[in-house]
């Protein structure tokens, strides 16, 4: 009996290797498989022109109140709130945020390639990650995050027609978002352009298509283009914006993409170098823009002690807390920010050390300072 345990338990553990060896190999057909949707892209009907009118499309506008999810204010280190540096010297500015991909739904679940409006789960994780990602812009006088209906995560798996036509969709409901939010905002008041991941791809179509060379270029204090590559020979040309190469320089981008150490970014680099440029040409190997979060300096160093808050997440991602000194940054010569040693954030760590789910928590309370530095000098310049 004891043998035949013994045979059993040698069978499971082979049975486990083999297992592990085959998804190791075929792990993004399983990931295709799973998230890219299996029909054929279904034409959008095209939202009312005053859509946007609606406070319902907004998941942080005016008027929201104490339950904006942008509005929320982490403990610091078990303290109820953080009573530094409130912003009360700040001055007004306003601040349009594209959320992350929040659609996560499978084949499982008759993935569409473009989130319903009305889809619960996708809503909840959205305002979660506003909470987490657009309240470092909590100084701001206005927030504007829009819902919109977003391409599924299986269209950033594939390059076909189909998945285009989704980012393409998803891209002409920003759109109209954004064009009401700058009808919105007062003509004096400076704005702030944010978005992480797949809301960075749309911000980074609206700074080439819809910024540059427009009125409302000059008024740009900042813009934090968070979880999405540019790169410096292929794209930043044509978004009309340098990168940031001083702390308090407006009218720039910040952007920056993180990885623990020892860092495997094989599989963004390889879907990178295949990408088409804004200016028609592959990304090929071009160099990746990079701005230190915590110094707010292009391609620099710095180290845990000058990183004054990360966001330390709870399981949930319901709460959190900010933790000083944490998580060092440095750009590579690739472009990458690599942050030392993998820190504790929680179960979402991607394939190859890379933090993305964490980009910005990593460096809450920083982007917080790099937003009010910024405002303050553009308003002090006019």
């Amino acid at each position: 009996m004891a043998r035949k345990f013994l045979y059993f338990v040698a069978f499971v553990t082979v049975l486990f290797i083999v297992g592990a060896i085959a998804l190791s190999i075929w792990w993004k057909e399983a990931t295709e498989y799973t998230f890219v949707p299996r029909g054929e892209f279904v034409e959008q009907s095209p939202l009312e022109g005053n859509a946007y009118e609606d406070p319902e499309m907004w998941i942080s506008r005016p008027g929201i109140g104490v339950t904006d999810p942008a509005r929320w204010q982490p403990a610091v280190e078990g303290e109820a709130r953080d009573i530094s540096e409130t912003g009360t010297d700040t001055p007004n500015f306003a601040v349009f945020f594209i959320h992350p991909t929040s659609y996560l739904a499978t084949n499982f679940e008759n993935v569409q390639w473009n989130a319903p409006l009305d889809d619960e789960k996708a809503n909840a994780r959205a305002r979660l990650f506003v909470k987490g990602l657009a309240s470092p812009f909590n100084q701001a006088s206005e927030i504007w995050a829009p819902r919109y209906r977003q391409a599924a995560t299986g269209a950033f798996l594939v390059t076909t027609p189909d998945s285009q036509k989704a980012i393409d969709a998803a891209y002409a409901d920003v759109k109209q978002a954004f064009e009401y939010f700058i009808a919105s905002v007062a003509e004096d008041t400076p704005v702030v352009l944010s978005g992480h991941s797949q809301g960075t791809l749309h911000l980074l179509r609206l700074l080439k298509d819809e910024v540059n060379g427009k009125p409302v270029q000059d008024r740009v204090a900042g813009i934090y283009a968070v979880g999405w590559p540019i790169s410096i020979e292929h794209d930043l040309p044509a978004l009309g914006f340098p990168a940031c190469a001083t702390a308090d320089q407006t009218g720039c981008i910040v952007t920056w993409s993180s990885f623990a150490e020892p860092a495997d970014p094989s599989d963004v680099l390889d879907y990178y170098r295949l990408s088409i440029g804004f200016d028609g040409q592959p990304r090929g190997d071009s160099k990746i823009l990079c701005v230190n979060p915590i110094s707010g300096i292009v391609d620099d160093t710095a180290t845990a002690d000058q990183n004054t808050g990360t966001l330390v997440p709870a399981p949930d991602f319901s709460t959190g807390e900010l933790r000083v000194g944490q998580v060092p940054a440095r750009c590579d010569d690739r472009g990458l920010l690599l942050i030392g040693d993998p820190p504790e954030m929680g179960n979402y760590v991607l394939d190859g050390q890379n933090y993305h789910v964490y980009d910005i928590p990593l460096f809450w309370k920083n982007l917080q300072q790099d937003v009010g530095r910024r405002v303050s000098a553009w308003t002090k310049a006019r």
